[in-house]
């Protein structure tokens, strides 16, 4: 593929031109994500086009194809991976950007020369890639897709979809834009999807739970089912989460709610519960994450994952991006600084990844929070309209579903006996037996 450092942008204002009835599409990077969506395209008899630079997974599925399970899966696709693309290539009207957030700037700035002048990249990733993205290809070209379902590669060329989910899409200035309906008319057929006019509320409300589930499975080296039953983790996501949505309150984001039922603003703690043993509000939080656990026990993180193959963690692009973000801002952020040294500390061979660690590192951060930092959410975009559900759940209940985590799974509704079942224990914070965390799966 061809690189170039400065590609043009629309013009400020520029008539953006609906893409042709048959759109060309390429989806760069073949892994979990990637394959899966590729598959699904593939299937539906789309013009596209699947990008990979790995020599092995490019093989596989040239010579047998997309090979699918799980939720709702095609089976064996039929179609084709290249690992280069020749300059005379036809422009490209979407290219679907579905790399680890590590690769997604490289990917992007050689992608680019085979985008169409009307055309959009798609940043697929976790964290809050659009930015940077827009720095190649301009804002103009330049959608955000927020992926609500997890996948995982189990070997070259065989893709295992662990849950049902679809999409949200926007644009970083909110604008409406006819392409972002084309495309979410073309990914309906791997899940529902919808248009958002707000990318940075609903980008930053996945990010506070990406920052948590995928540094603390990083850390404790295991599935979240097993991880969230210990309360000490559960507390610590609880913290991570809330630093998040105190630098997103500074930055004026009016967080959206995941899949349309996790409120991130009722689960962020409150100054009462940073400093209280036990509390209504706290157990119902914690009850809320055994839920999460119990529905997605199998998830294992997607950063621990890149670290086992060799690759850098995304831990910059989560994390690192809260801790950047509230040092300009002057919001402290210690724990998501704390838990992002240790990921890099497991990266470079210094730690191994395992409960004891975990544990470990809540004992060493334990001085690092309990200062009162609560801040105010904005208030909604159209105060005069009532909205669909209470912002702020009863503190003796929890949302009906579980959040996002950070193999890009959406929140689907835990068995009801989970959170009911849940017991306190001596610190009035519910825990759970156990129970139901058996599994061999892997996401990545």
């Amino acid at each position: 593929m061809s690189f170039i450092d400065s590609p043009a942008e629309l013009a400020p204002g520029a008539p953006v031109a609906p893409a042709s009835s048959a759109p060309r599409l390429l989806v760069v990077g073949a892994g979990g994500i990637g394959g899966i969506i590729a598959a699904y395209l593939f299937e539906q008899g789309h013009d596209v086009t699947a990008f990979t630079t790995n020599a092995l997974i490019a093989d596989a599925i040239n010579a047998i194809g997309f090979r699918v399970r799980g939720e709702a899966s095609p089976g064996t696709v039929g179609g084709r991976a290249v690992r280069e693309l020749a300059p005379d290539t036809r422009p490209f009207d979407y290219i679907l950007l579905a790399t680890q957030p590590p690769q997604v700037e490289e990917a992007a700035r050689n992608a680019v020369a085979h985008l169409a002048p009307t055309g959009a990249m798609i940043c697929l990733q976790n964290g809050l890639c659009e930015e940077r993205i827009a720095r190649i290809a301009g804002p103009e070209r330049t959608f955000g897709g927020i992926v609500a379902w997890g996948a995982s590669m189990v070997e070259p060329g065989v893709y295992d979809r662990t849950s049902s989910g679809g999409f949200v899409l926007g644009r970083l200035d909110g604008a409406s834009d006819p392409r972002l309906d084309e495309l979410a008319r073309i990914l309906e057929a791997i899940g529902p999807t919808t248009v958002t006019d707000n990318l940075a509320g609903a980008r930053w409300s996945k990010l506070a739970i990406n920052c948590a589930i995928s540094s603390l499975g990083t850390v404790g080296g295991d599935r979240l089912g097993v991880l969230l039953r210990h309360r000490f983790v559960r507390r610590l996501a609880l913290e991570i989460m809330t630093e998040t949505v105190q630098v997103s309150r500074a930055l004026g984001v009016r967080l959206e709610k995941v899949a349309g039922t996790l409120d991130l603003d009722w689960i962020a703690l409150t100054d009462a519960e940073r400093s209280a043993v036990g509390s209504p509000g706290l157990f119902a939080k914690h009850a809320l994450l055994l839920a999460v656990g119990a529905r997605f026990r199998r998830m294992r993180s997607s950063m621990l994952a890149a670290i086992e193959r060799g690759r850098p963690p995304a831990v910059d692009f989560l994390n690192g991006e809260v801790v950047e973000r509230g040092a300009a801002l002057g919001i402290a952020t210690p724990i998501n600084a704390a838990i992002r040294e240790e990921v890099l500390a497991i990266a470079a061979g210094k730690r191994k990844p395992s409960l004891t660690l975990l544990r470990a590192f809540f004992d060493r951060t334990r001085e690092l929070v309990g200062a009162p930092s609560s801040m105010r959410p904005p208030p909604p975009a159209t105060p005069a309209e009532p909205p669909a559900a209470a912002p702020h759940e009863p503190p003796g209940a929890p949302p009906a579903e579980p959040p996002a985590t950070a193999t890009n799974e959406p929140p689907a509704a835990a068995p009801p006996a989970t959170a009911t079942n849940a017991q306190p224990d001596a610190s009035g914070e519910p825990s759970l037996p156990a129970t139901n965390v058996q599994s061999d799966l892997r996401d990545a």
